[in-house]
Protein backbone atom coordinates (compact mmCIF):
# COMPACT_ATOMS: atom_id res chain seq x y z
CA UNK A 1 0.00 0.00 0.00
CA UNK A 2 1.24 3.49 -0.87
CA UNK A 3 1.99 5.85 2.02
CA UNK A 4 -0.37 8.40 0.48
CA UNK A 5 -3.29 5.95 0.63
CA UNK A 6 -2.50 4.87 4.17
CA UNK A 7 -2.23 8.32 5.77
CA UNK A 8 -5.60 9.37 4.37
CA UNK A 9 -6.97 7.58 7.42
CA UNK A 10 -5.46 10.12 9.84
CA UNK A 11 -5.34 13.86 10.47
CA UNK A 12 -1.79 15.09 9.98
CA UNK A 13 -0.26 18.22 11.45
CA UNK A 14 2.67 18.37 9.05
CA UNK A 15 5.14 16.20 7.17
CA UNK A 16 8.83 16.37 6.32
CA UNK A 17 10.72 14.43 3.69
CA UNK A 18 8.00 11.81 3.23
CA UNK A 19 7.20 10.82 -0.35
CA UNK A 20 3.57 9.88 -1.04
CA UNK A 21 4.77 7.25 -3.51
CA UNK A 22 6.66 5.25 -0.87
CA UNK A 23 5.42 1.65 -0.70
CA UNK A 24 4.54 0.56 2.84
CA UNK A 25 4.95 -3.10 3.79
CA UNK A 26 3.30 -2.99 7.23
CA UNK A 27 2.60 -0.87 10.31
CA UNK A 28 4.51 -1.25 13.59
CA UNK A 29 4.66 0.53 16.95
CA UNK A 30 7.39 -1.70 18.40
CA UNK A 31 10.80 -0.82 16.93
CA UNK A 32 12.03 -4.37 17.62
CA UNK A 33 9.43 -5.77 15.21
CA UNK A 34 10.12 -3.31 12.36
CA UNK A 35 10.81 -4.85 8.94
CA UNK A 36 12.09 -3.03 5.81
CA UNK A 37 9.41 -0.81 4.34
CA UNK A 38 7.32 -0.64 7.52
CA UNK A 39 5.62 2.52 8.74
CA UNK A 40 6.79 3.04 12.34
CA UNK A 41 4.36 4.81 14.67
CA UNK A 42 6.08 6.35 17.70
CA UNK A 43 3.58 6.05 20.56
CA UNK A 44 4.04 7.59 23.99
CA UNK A 45 3.20 4.71 26.34
CA UNK A 46 2.86 4.62 30.12
CA UNK A 47 6.31 3.06 30.55
CA UNK A 48 8.08 3.61 27.19
CA UNK A 49 8.09 6.50 24.72
CA UNK A 50 8.30 5.26 21.13
CA UNK A 51 9.91 8.55 20.11
CA UNK A 52 13.09 7.32 21.79
CA UNK A 53 13.24 4.41 19.34
CA UNK A 54 12.79 6.24 16.05
CA UNK A 55 16.49 5.80 15.29
CA UNK A 56 16.30 2.07 15.91
CA UNK A 57 13.24 1.75 13.67
CA UNK A 58 14.97 3.71 10.91
CA UNK A 59 18.07 1.51 11.13
CA UNK A 60 15.88 -1.56 10.73
CA UNK A 61 14.48 -0.22 7.46
CA UNK A 62 11.38 1.80 8.35
CA UNK A 63 10.16 3.67 5.27
CA UNK A 64 8.56 6.54 7.22
CA UNK A 65 7.80 7.62 10.78
CA UNK A 66 4.54 8.81 12.31
CA UNK A 67 5.19 10.82 15.46
CA UNK A 68 4.02 13.74 17.56
CA UNK A 69 7.36 15.54 17.51
CA UNK A 70 10.32 15.39 15.12
CA UNK A 71 13.48 14.66 17.13
CA UNK A 72 16.43 17.02 17.09
CA UNK A 73 19.80 16.16 15.60
CA UNK A 74 20.94 13.59 13.10
CA UNK A 75 17.51 12.00 12.57
CA UNK A 76 15.98 15.08 10.98
CA UNK A 77 16.56 13.71 7.46
CA UNK A 78 14.16 10.81 8.13
CA UNK A 79 10.69 10.97 6.42
CA UNK A 80 8.15 12.11 9.04
CA UNK A 81 4.39 12.50 9.31
CA UNK A 82 3.52 14.55 12.39
CA UNK A 83 0.20 13.97 14.17
CA UNK A 84 -1.41 15.35 17.31
CA UNK A 85 -1.89 11.94 18.97
CA UNK A 86 0.14 9.04 17.63
CA UNK A 87 -1.68 6.42 19.76
CA UNK A 88 -4.96 7.48 18.20
CA UNK A 89 -3.40 7.61 14.75
CA UNK A 90 -2.05 4.07 15.16
CA UNK A 91 -5.54 2.58 15.43
CA UNK A 92 -6.75 4.33 12.27
CA UNK A 93 -3.61 3.44 10.33
CA UNK A 94 -3.80 -0.22 11.31
CA UNK A 95 -7.51 -0.32 10.52
CA UNK A 96 -6.77 1.07 7.05
CA UNK A 97 -3.89 -1.37 6.56
CA UNK A 98 -6.14 -4.37 7.32
CA UNK A 99 -8.99 -3.08 5.15
CA UNK A 100 -11.17 -1.58 7.91
CA UNK A 101 -12.31 -4.97 9.25
CA UNK A 102 -14.51 -3.58 12.04
CA UNK A 103 -16.74 -1.94 9.41
CA UNK A 104 -17.39 -5.38 7.91
CA UNK A 105 -18.51 -6.85 11.25
CA UNK A 106 -21.32 -6.15 13.67
CA UNK A 107 -19.00 -5.19 16.54
CA UNK A 108 -20.19 -4.79 20.15
CA UNK A 109 -17.96 -3.70 23.05
CA UNK A 110 -18.57 -4.49 26.73
CA UNK A 111 -17.08 -2.32 29.47
CA UNK A 112 -17.43 -2.07 33.25
CA UNK A 113 -15.61 -3.30 36.34
CA UNK A 114 -17.21 -6.72 36.66
CA UNK A 115 -19.04 -8.95 34.18
CA UNK A 116 -17.20 -7.97 30.97
CA UNK A 117 -15.88 -11.45 30.29
CA UNK A 118 -19.18 -13.17 31.06
CA UNK A 119 -21.29 -10.81 28.94
CA UNK A 120 -18.93 -10.81 25.94
CA UNK A 121 -18.44 -14.59 26.05
CA UNK A 122 -22.15 -15.35 26.43
CA UNK A 123 -22.95 -13.07 23.49
CA UNK A 124 -20.37 -15.00 21.46
CA UNK A 125 -21.93 -18.32 22.50
CA UNK A 126 -25.48 -17.06 21.99
CA UNK A 127 -24.93 -15.75 18.48
CA UNK A 128 -23.11 -18.94 17.47
CA UNK A 129 -26.15 -20.86 18.76
CA UNK A 130 -28.33 -18.56 16.65
CA UNK A 131 -26.42 -19.71 13.58
CA UNK A 132 -23.88 -16.94 13.03
CA UNK A 133 -20.13 -17.12 12.60
CA UNK A 134 -18.76 -15.04 15.46
CA UNK A 135 -15.50 -13.66 16.84
CA UNK A 136 -14.58 -12.94 20.48
CA UNK A 137 -11.88 -10.80 22.11
CA UNK A 138 -11.78 -11.51 25.85
CA UNK A 139 -9.69 -11.94 28.98
CA UNK A 140 -9.97 -15.73 28.90
CA UNK A 141 -9.40 -16.43 25.19
CA UNK A 142 -9.83 -14.91 21.73
CA UNK A 143 -11.89 -16.81 19.17
CA UNK A 144 -12.19 -16.62 15.41
CA UNK A 145 -15.41 -18.60 15.04
CA UNK A 146 -14.39 -21.92 16.67
CA UNK A 147 -10.61 -21.35 16.49
CA UNK A 148 -9.11 -20.41 19.87
CA UNK A 149 -6.21 -17.95 20.09
CA UNK A 150 -4.55 -17.39 23.51
CA UNK A 151 -4.84 -13.91 24.96
CA UNK A 152 -2.40 -11.72 26.93
CA UNK A 153 -4.59 -8.72 27.82
CA UNK A 154 -8.29 -7.97 28.31
CA UNK A 155 -8.13 -5.76 25.22
CA UNK A 156 -5.24 -6.46 22.80
CA UNK A 157 -2.93 -3.79 21.38
CA UNK A 158 -4.26 -2.02 18.28
CA UNK A 159 -2.18 -3.99 15.77
CA UNK A 160 -3.13 -7.38 17.23
CA UNK A 161 -6.78 -6.35 17.55
CA UNK A 162 -7.26 -5.20 13.96
CA UNK A 163 -5.33 -8.25 12.75
CA UNK A 164 -7.70 -10.54 14.65
CA UNK A 165 -10.73 -8.68 13.34
CA UNK A 166 -9.38 -9.01 9.80
CA UNK A 167 -8.99 -12.76 10.36
CA UNK A 168 -12.60 -12.89 11.57
CA UNK A 169 -13.76 -11.22 8.37
CA UNK A 170 -11.67 -13.62 6.29
CA UNK A 171 -13.18 -16.58 8.19
CA UNK A 172 -16.69 -15.38 7.31
CA UNK A 173 -17.66 -14.00 10.72
CA UNK A 174 -20.55 -11.54 10.72
CA UNK A 175 -20.43 -10.56 14.42
CA UNK A 176 -17.71 -9.87 16.98
CA UNK A 177 -17.95 -9.20 20.70
CA UNK A 178 -15.13 -7.76 22.76
CA UNK A 179 -14.22 -6.68 26.27
CA UNK A 180 -13.19 -3.04 26.38
CA UNK A 181 -10.92 -2.27 29.33
CA UNK A 182 -10.45 1.18 30.85
CA UNK A 183 -6.73 0.95 30.02
CA UNK A 184 -7.53 0.31 26.35
CA UNK A 185 -9.90 3.27 26.22
CA UNK A 186 -7.46 5.61 27.95
CA UNK A 187 -4.54 4.49 25.77
CA UNK A 188 -6.56 4.85 22.52
CA UNK A 189 -6.18 1.13 21.79
CA UNK A 190 -9.76 1.03 20.46
CA UNK A 191 -9.10 3.92 18.08
CA UNK A 192 -10.18 3.12 14.53
CA UNK A 193 -12.86 0.62 15.56
CA UNK A 194 -16.40 0.98 14.22
CA UNK A 195 -18.75 -0.16 16.99
CA UNK A 196 -22.39 -1.12 16.44
CA UNK A 197 -23.09 -1.21 20.15
CA UNK A 198 -21.69 -0.68 23.64
CA UNK A 199 -22.70 -2.29 26.95
CA UNK A 200 -22.01 -0.98 30.46
CA UNK A 201 -22.11 -3.53 33.29
CA UNK A 202 -21.19 -1.64 36.48
CA UNK A 203 -18.49 0.49 38.04
CA UNK A 204 -16.74 -0.09 41.35
CA UNK A 205 -13.24 0.51 42.64
CA UNK A 206 -10.53 -1.06 40.45
CA UNK A 207 -7.30 -0.17 38.61
CA UNK A 208 -6.60 2.87 40.80
CA UNK A 209 -2.90 2.02 40.53
CA UNK A 210 -3.30 3.27 36.94
CA UNK A 211 -6.20 5.75 36.98
CA UNK A 212 -5.36 7.21 40.47
CA UNK A 213 -8.98 8.23 41.20
CA UNK A 214 -12.42 6.65 40.74
CA UNK A 215 -13.43 9.78 38.80
CA UNK A 216 -10.65 9.20 36.24
CA UNK A 217 -11.67 5.54 36.02
CA UNK A 218 -15.28 6.56 35.37
CA UNK A 219 -14.24 9.10 32.74
CA UNK A 220 -12.25 6.44 30.89
CA UNK A 221 -15.31 4.18 30.73
CA UNK A 222 -17.57 7.07 29.70
CA UNK A 223 -15.20 8.02 26.88
CA UNK A 224 -16.10 4.75 25.16
CA UNK A 225 -19.79 5.69 25.06
CA UNK A 226 -19.03 9.29 24.11
CA UNK A 227 -17.36 7.93 20.96
CA UNK A 228 -20.20 5.67 19.82
CA UNK A 229 -21.90 6.77 16.57
CA UNK A 230 -25.62 7.56 16.27
CA UNK A 231 -26.11 4.31 14.35
CA UNK A 232 -25.02 2.24 17.40
CA UNK A 233 -26.86 1.31 20.58
CA UNK A 234 -25.66 2.13 24.12
CA UNK A 235 -27.02 -0.30 26.70
CA UNK A 236 -26.56 0.53 30.39
CA UNK A 237 -27.25 -0.98 33.79
CA UNK A 238 -29.94 1.32 35.18
CA UNK A 239 -29.39 -0.02 38.71
CA UNK A 240 -25.74 1.04 38.86
CA UNK A 241 -25.15 4.56 40.18
CA UNK A 242 -22.88 5.30 37.20
CA UNK A 243 -25.19 3.72 34.65
CA UNK A 244 -26.85 6.85 33.30
CA UNK A 245 -23.66 8.87 33.59
CA UNK A 246 -22.21 6.68 30.84
CA UNK A 247 -24.92 7.73 28.41
CA UNK A 248 -25.00 11.47 29.16
CA UNK A 249 -23.11 12.53 26.04
CA UNK A 250 -23.48 9.60 23.68
CA UNK A 251 -24.99 9.98 20.23
CA UNK A 252 -25.99 6.31 20.26
CA UNK A 253 -29.50 4.96 20.89
CA UNK A 254 -29.90 4.84 24.69
CA UNK A 255 -31.21 1.62 26.23
CA UNK A 256 -31.26 0.18 29.75
CA UNK A 257 -31.65 -3.04 31.72
CA UNK A 258 -32.66 -3.46 35.36
CA UNK A 259 -33.78 -5.77 38.15
CA UNK A 260 -35.11 -2.90 40.29
CA UNK A 261 -36.70 -0.20 38.16
CA UNK A 262 -38.39 0.51 34.84
CA UNK A 263 -36.10 -0.26 31.92
CA UNK A 264 -36.15 -1.39 28.32
CA UNK A 265 -35.12 -4.85 29.51
CA UNK A 266 -36.60 -5.64 32.92
CA UNK A 267 -35.75 -8.80 34.85
CA UNK A 268 -36.82 -10.55 38.05
CA UNK A 269 -35.41 -13.59 39.84
CA UNK A 270 -38.21 -16.02 40.70
CA UNK A 271 -36.21 -18.86 42.20
CA UNK A 272 -32.52 -19.68 42.59
CA UNK A 273 -30.55 -22.85 43.43
CA UNK A 274 -27.08 -24.27 42.72
CA UNK A 275 -28.17 -25.68 39.35
CA UNK A 276 -29.51 -22.38 38.07
CA UNK A 277 -32.33 -19.87 38.43
CA UNK A 278 -35.74 -19.02 37.04
CA UNK A 279 -35.85 -15.53 35.56
CA UNK A 280 -38.61 -13.39 34.15
CA UNK A 281 -37.33 -11.10 31.39
CA UNK A 282 -39.76 -8.60 29.90
CA UNK A 283 -42.68 -10.75 31.10
CA UNK A 284 -41.37 -14.09 29.81
CA UNK A 285 -40.04 -16.85 32.06
CA UNK A 286 -36.76 -18.65 31.35
CA UNK A 287 -34.60 -21.11 33.30
CA UNK A 288 -30.85 -20.41 33.06
CA UNK A 289 -27.86 -22.41 34.31
CA UNK A 290 -26.46 -19.46 36.23
CA UNK A 291 -26.84 -18.36 39.84
CA UNK A 292 -26.54 -15.08 41.68
CA UNK A 293 -28.01 -11.64 41.24
CA UNK A 294 -24.85 -10.48 39.45
CA UNK A 295 -25.41 -13.14 36.79
CA UNK A 296 -29.02 -12.03 36.39
CA UNK A 297 -27.63 -8.63 35.41
CA UNK A 298 -25.14 -10.23 33.02
CA UNK A 299 -27.92 -12.19 31.32
CA UNK A 300 -30.13 -9.11 31.05
CA UNK A 301 -27.26 -7.34 29.28
CA UNK A 302 -26.87 -10.29 26.90
CA UNK A 303 -30.60 -10.40 26.18
CA UNK A 304 -30.79 -6.62 25.71
CA UNK A 305 -27.87 -6.59 23.29
CA UNK A 306 -29.30 -9.46 21.23
CA UNK A 307 -32.68 -7.75 20.91
CA UNK A 308 -30.96 -4.43 20.11
CA UNK A 309 -29.21 -6.22 17.23
CA UNK A 310 -32.56 -7.33 15.83
CA UNK A 311 -32.89 -10.90 17.14
CA UNK A 312 -36.30 -12.42 18.01
CA UNK A 313 -37.04 -12.45 21.79
CA UNK A 314 -38.44 -16.00 21.96
CA UNK A 315 -35.54 -17.45 19.99
CA UNK A 316 -33.02 -15.57 22.17
CA UNK A 317 -34.60 -16.84 25.40
CA UNK A 318 -34.62 -20.42 24.08
CA UNK A 319 -30.90 -20.28 23.27
CA UNK A 320 -30.10 -18.51 26.56
CA UNK A 321 -31.56 -21.46 28.49
CA UNK A 322 -28.79 -23.65 27.04
CA UNK A 323 -25.86 -21.32 27.82
CA UNK A 324 -23.36 -22.39 30.49
CA UNK A 325 -21.15 -20.30 32.81
CA UNK A 326 -17.79 -19.00 31.60
CA UNK A 327 -14.67 -20.82 32.84
CA UNK A 328 -13.66 -19.64 36.31
CA UNK A 329 -16.82 -17.60 36.81
CA UNK A 330 -18.87 -19.12 39.66
CA UNK A 331 -17.58 -22.49 38.50
CA UNK A 332 -18.85 -25.22 40.84
CA UNK A 333 -16.79 -28.32 41.71
CA UNK A 334 -18.53 -30.89 43.95
CA UNK A 335 -16.71 -32.79 46.68
CA UNK A 336 -17.56 -36.46 47.29
CA UNK A 337 -17.96 -35.51 50.95
CA UNK A 338 -21.12 -33.50 50.23
CA UNK A 339 -19.87 -29.93 50.07
CA UNK A 340 -19.11 -27.71 47.08
CA UNK A 341 -16.21 -25.55 45.99
CA UNK A 342 -16.81 -22.50 43.82
CA UNK A 343 -13.97 -20.95 41.83
CA UNK A 344 -14.50 -17.35 40.80
CA UNK A 345 -12.39 -14.58 39.26
CA UNK A 346 -13.69 -12.05 41.83
CA UNK A 347 -10.70 -9.79 42.44
CA UNK A 348 -12.39 -6.55 43.51
CA UNK A 349 -14.31 -5.85 46.76
CA UNK A 350 -17.61 -5.49 44.89
CA UNK A 351 -17.15 -8.68 42.86
CA UNK A 352 -16.31 -10.61 46.04
CA UNK A 353 -19.42 -9.21 47.74
CA UNK A 354 -21.59 -10.18 44.77
CA UNK A 355 -20.32 -13.76 44.72
CA UNK A 356 -20.61 -14.22 48.49
CA UNK A 357 -24.13 -12.78 48.52
CA UNK A 358 -24.98 -15.16 45.69
CA UNK A 359 -23.75 -18.11 47.76
CA UNK A 360 -25.72 -16.92 50.82
CA UNK A 361 -28.86 -16.78 48.70
CA UNK A 362 -28.37 -20.40 47.69
CA UNK A 363 -27.40 -21.75 51.12
CA UNK A 364 -30.16 -19.87 52.93
CA UNK A 365 -28.40 -20.48 56.25
CA UNK A 366 -28.04 -24.23 55.72
CA UNK A 367 -24.24 -24.37 55.48
CA UNK A 368 -21.07 -22.43 56.19
CA UNK A 369 -18.94 -20.44 53.76
CA UNK A 370 -15.15 -20.80 53.80
CA UNK A 371 -13.45 -18.19 51.62
CA UNK A 372 -9.92 -18.49 50.27
CA UNK A 373 -8.79 -15.16 48.85
CA UNK A 374 -5.71 -13.03 48.18
CA UNK A 375 -4.89 -9.87 46.25
CA UNK A 376 -2.63 -9.22 43.28
CA UNK A 377 0.77 -7.59 43.70
CA UNK A 378 1.80 -4.34 41.97
CA UNK A 379 -1.84 -3.28 41.71
CA UNK A 380 -4.16 -0.97 43.64
CA UNK A 381 -3.14 -1.48 47.29
CA UNK A 382 -6.19 0.38 48.59
CA UNK A 383 -8.56 -2.44 47.70
CA UNK A 384 -6.66 -5.06 49.74
CA UNK A 385 -8.14 -4.26 53.19
CA UNK A 386 -11.54 -3.72 51.55
CA UNK A 387 -11.47 -7.22 50.06
CA UNK A 388 -10.56 -8.78 53.39
CA UNK A 389 -13.28 -6.76 55.12
CA UNK A 390 -15.94 -8.00 52.69
CA UNK A 391 -14.70 -11.59 52.91
CA UNK A 392 -14.83 -11.56 56.72
CA UNK A 393 -18.25 -9.91 56.81
CA UNK A 394 -19.85 -12.49 54.52
CA UNK A 395 -17.94 -15.69 55.40
CA UNK A 396 -17.82 -18.04 58.38
CA UNK A 397 -14.10 -18.68 57.88
CA UNK A 398 -11.55 -16.75 55.79
CA UNK A 399 -8.15 -17.94 54.64
CA UNK A 400 -5.97 -15.11 53.31
CA UNK A 401 -3.39 -16.37 50.86
CA UNK A 402 -1.18 -15.48 47.90
CA UNK A 403 -2.77 -14.53 44.57
CA UNK A 404 -0.41 -13.27 41.84
CA UNK A 405 2.18 -11.48 44.02
CA UNK A 406 4.15 -10.40 40.94
CA UNK A 407 7.13 -8.42 42.28
CA UNK A 408 5.79 -7.94 45.82
CA UNK A 409 6.24 -10.20 48.83
CA UNK A 410 3.07 -12.31 49.40
CA UNK A 411 3.27 -11.88 53.18
CA UNK A 412 3.32 -8.08 52.79
CA UNK A 413 0.16 -8.23 50.66
CA UNK A 414 -1.56 -10.39 53.27
CA UNK A 415 -0.57 -7.88 55.99
CA UNK A 416 -2.19 -5.13 53.91
CA UNK A 417 -5.36 -7.22 53.68
CA UNK A 418 -5.38 -7.85 57.45
CA UNK A 419 -5.71 -4.10 58.02
CA UNK A 420 -9.33 -4.48 56.92
CA UNK A 421 -10.08 -7.09 59.58
CA UNK A 422 -11.51 -5.83 62.88
CA UNK A 423 -10.19 -7.12 66.20
CA UNK A 424 -13.27 -9.25 66.94
CA UNK A 425 -13.11 -10.91 63.51
CA UNK A 426 -9.44 -11.93 63.61
CA UNK A 427 -10.29 -15.24 65.25
CA UNK A 428 -12.02 -16.46 62.08
CA UNK A 429 -9.11 -15.52 59.77
CA UNK A 430 -6.17 -17.77 58.90
CA UNK A 431 -3.16 -16.49 56.98
CA UNK A 432 -1.62 -19.24 54.85
CA UNK A 433 0.73 -17.82 52.23
CA UNK A 434 1.07 -21.01 50.17
CA UNK A 435 -2.06 -21.08 47.99
CA UNK A 436 -2.08 -24.86 47.61
CA UNK A 437 -1.93 -25.31 51.36
CA UNK A 438 -4.64 -22.67 51.83
CA UNK A 439 -6.99 -24.60 49.52
CA UNK A 440 -6.11 -27.89 51.27
CA UNK A 441 -6.89 -26.32 54.65
CA UNK A 442 -10.27 -25.07 53.41
CA UNK A 443 -11.07 -28.59 52.18
CA UNK A 444 -10.10 -30.04 55.55
CA UNK A 445 -12.38 -27.58 57.38
CA UNK A 446 -15.42 -28.05 55.13
CA UNK A 447 -18.35 -30.26 56.19
CA UNK A 448 -21.33 -31.60 54.28
CA UNK A 449 -23.52 -28.74 53.01
CA UNK A 450 -20.74 -26.12 53.23
CA UNK A 451 -19.31 -24.06 50.37
CA UNK A 452 -15.66 -23.21 49.76
CA UNK A 453 -15.15 -20.07 47.68
CA UNK A 454 -11.71 -19.85 46.06
CA UNK A 455 -11.62 -16.30 44.73
CA UNK A 456 -9.37 -14.05 42.69
CA UNK A 457 -7.85 -16.16 39.92
CA UNK A 458 -10.78 -17.91 38.26
CA UNK A 459 -9.76 -19.18 34.81
CA UNK A 460 -6.05 -18.44 35.28
CA UNK A 461 -3.76 -21.44 35.02
CA UNK A 462 -0.68 -19.76 36.46
CA UNK A 463 0.64 -17.87 39.47
CA UNK A 464 2.88 -14.91 38.63
CA UNK A 465 5.88 -14.61 40.99
CA UNK A 466 8.91 -12.35 40.38
CA UNK A 467 8.16 -12.07 36.65
CA UNK A 468 7.71 -15.82 36.14
CA UNK A 469 4.36 -17.52 35.50
CA UNK A 470 4.29 -20.82 37.39
CA UNK A 471 1.61 -23.42 36.52
CA UNK A 472 -1.27 -23.06 39.00
CA UNK A 473 -4.98 -23.70 38.48
CA UNK A 474 -7.39 -23.40 41.43
CA UNK A 475 -9.81 -25.80 39.74
CA UNK A 476 -7.17 -28.48 39.19
CA UNK A 477 -5.95 -28.13 42.78
CA UNK A 478 -9.48 -28.72 44.05
CA UNK A 479 -10.10 -31.69 41.75
CA UNK A 480 -6.84 -33.27 42.88
CA UNK A 481 -7.76 -32.82 46.55
CA UNK A 482 -11.29 -34.15 45.99
CA UNK A 483 -9.99 -37.21 44.09
CA UNK A 484 -8.40 -38.47 47.32
CA UNK A 485 -11.56 -38.05 49.41
CA UNK A 486 -13.80 -40.99 50.24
Amino acid sequence: MKLKELIQAIETVSSAGASDAVEITGVQSDSRAVKPGNLFVAVRGTAVDGHNYIGSAWEKGAAAIVCEEIPDGSLQHVPYIVVKDSAKALGHLVSEWFGRPSEKLTLVGVTGTNGKTTVATLLYELFRALGYKVGLLSTVCNYIDSRAIPTEHTTPDAITMHSLLAQMVEAGCTHAFMEVSSHAIDQERISGLDFNGGIFTNLTRDHLDYHKTVENYLKAKKKFFDGLPASAFALTNADDKSGWVMLQNTAARKLSYSLQTLADFKGKILESHFEGMDLVINGKEVFVRFVGRFNAYNLLAVYGAAISLGEEPDKVLLKMSNLVPVAGRFETIPSPLGYRAIVDYAHTPDALTNVLNGIHGLLNGRGKIITVVGAGGNRDKGKRPLMAKEAVKLSDQVILTSDNPRFEEPDAIIRDMMEGVGEKDKEKVLCITDRTQAIRTAAALAKEGDVILVAGKGHEDYQEIKGVKHPFDDREKLRTIFSTQH
